[in-house]
């Protein structure tokens, strides 16, 4: 474990170095000397990296079923059953494998109570599962579930895999607790995130690991809960990599994302994205700020945008995390009205923070959303914002010597830099619709958010990825 994540520090840095490489190309017209030192040693990353990359793939091998020493097997085949059920009980399940095929009665049920998961934890009970195999077949079937507060499931060392429609790897919900580590996770179904929460939210923790999604709709992650994951591989097929819903968190440490958005789930948006933090409206998750965060480690997008905030308010925090979008015409960051929530007030909020982190690609904010940008210690934002013209509250600010070079006119509301944070490179900066000149130092402010606390239930819509295919007023808790 320790030798993979020395590689995947290996692989953030230098895709980093690459990304600031390139950049000083860009900029060469200044200084061409340095621009073709700037070319060979992009040449010279870029063959690192593929030999990186090719190491990490050797060396971080994914658990497999046949890893995993069986010394039971249990079995369930009836329709809104379980295969293993922890209620308020202490128990622990060791090298066995565990198979769950029928259906759920109620997705509702299923999505938000536990109905029809394979493995099943409840009213305060704590589950201990190592050396697991678990397989579904079946809609609303979840692999392994910790619903309500004071429940605790611990897994280790397994192999997941679920290929019903509706049916997660690991599924949290009603303020349940789910701690894994070094998980093998396959989902191939529609609105199957491999690491997935629902009403009621509640915590998890992930370490290591390998988790993959190829269903429509099935991000690695869909939160509406408090979600970290650590020094784990993350690849969605044809969803987004992570999407965030209504006051809750993601944060990655360490971690490698690969996400090709390429299959729309919902008609609510025209845009695809890598990771997507909105409110649906639908009642799952409660009005508020979220968060997303990302300390070191890769992200790397196939389709589309990096980030798209829509109908929320949010903070974005970027540390020395490499991130490449492969898509040319994609941007990195999308604040903008879509299908969910009231029209004309259903925006993005956004703080996006950035420490010590190359950001590249443009910023789209439209004239209902908000964005206060802030480079700090030695960040590099080569891009432009709104370069079609002005548009929403946009705030921008410099510290740290960080910098600032636009590929394209640029138009915010709001500035804060000393007089060598912006590089025009030959194009035009307004700020609050006057003309910016090249070596000004400004004193701006940010811009307030407008952000609501209530249950989020109203103007109801269906989660586009992930969550549950329906909205309002839950059931009753069904009988156990």
């Amino acid at each position: 474990m320790n030798k993979r994540k020395n590689i995947f520090r290996i692989l953030s840095l230098t895709v980093a170095a690459l990304m600031i490489a390139s950049m000083a190309a860009c900029a060469g017209n200044k200084n061409n000397t340095e621009a073709t030192e700037a070319a060979q040693t992009a040449s010279a990353d870029s063959a690192t990296v593929s030999e990186t990359a090719a190491a990490t793939q050797e060396t971080a091998k994914k658990l497999t079923e046949a890893d995993i020493t069986i010394n039971e097997t249990i079995d369930n085949s009836a329709d809104s059953e379980h295969a293993i059920t922890a209620d308020g009980q202490t128990a622990s399940y060791k090298n066995t494998k565990v198979t769950k095929t029928g259906d759920s009665n109620s997705g509702d049920e299923a999505d938000f109570y536990g109905d029809n998961a394979a493995i099943f934890a409840t009213n305060g009970a704590s589950l201990d599962l190592s050396e697991m195999v678990v397989k579904t077949d079946g809609t609303h079937a979840n692999a392994v579930f910790s619903y309500g507060e004071g429940t605790t499931v611990n897994i280790s060392d397994s192999y997941i895999e679920t290929s019903g429609n509706c049916s997660g790897g690991l599924m949290t919900t009603g303020g349940g607790t789910m701690n894994a580590s070094n998980l093998t996770i396959n989902t191939s179904g529609n609105s199957s995130a491999a690491i997935r929460s629902d009403r009621g939210g509640g915590t998890v923790n992930v370490d290591g690991g390998s988790y993959t999604t190829s269903g429509t709709g099935s991000p690695v992650i869909y939160s509406t809960a408090d979600i970290t994951v650590s020094n784990a591989e993350m690849t969605s097929t044809a969803s987004q990599g992570v999407v965030v819903e209504g006051k809750n968190s993601v944060t990655l440490n360490n971690v490698t994302l690969n996400a090709d958005n390429n299959k729309k789930n919902s008609n609510k948006s025209e845009w695809y994205q890598a990771v997507m933090i909105y409110q649906s409206m639908s009642g799952d998750a409660a009005q508020g700020t979220s968060s997303f965060t990302m300390n070191g480690g890769t992200l790397e997008n196939q389709n589309g945008d990096i980030f798209f905030v829509n109908n929320t308010a949010t903070d974005i925090s970027l540390n020395n995390a490499a991130i490449v979008n492969n898509d040319a015409d994609g941007v990195f960051l999308r604040a903008a009205a879509a299908g969910w929530g009231s029209d004309g007030s259903n925006g993005g909020q956004v703080n996006l923070n950035a420490t010590n982190q190359t950001i590249n690609g443009d910023m789209i904010v439209d004239d209902i959303s908000v964005l206060n940008l802030y480079l700090k210690d030695g960040s590099t934002f080569n891009g432009a914002i709104n370069s079609d013209g002005a548009s929403g509250d946009v705030y921008v600010e410099l510290s740290g010597g960080s910098k600032w070079v636009l590929t394209g006119d640029s138009y915010i509301t709001s500035l804060t830099c000393d007089k060598d944070s912006i590089d025009l490179n030959g194009h035009k900066l307004y700020v609050n619709g006057v003309e910016y000149t090249a070596g000004t130092a400004t004193d701006g402010s940010a811009i307030e958010f407008k952000v609501s606390s209530s249950s989020g239930h109203g103007n109801g819509g269906t989660p586009p990825d992930g969550g549950h295919d329906g909205g309002g007023t839950p059931p009753a808790k069904p009988n156990d």
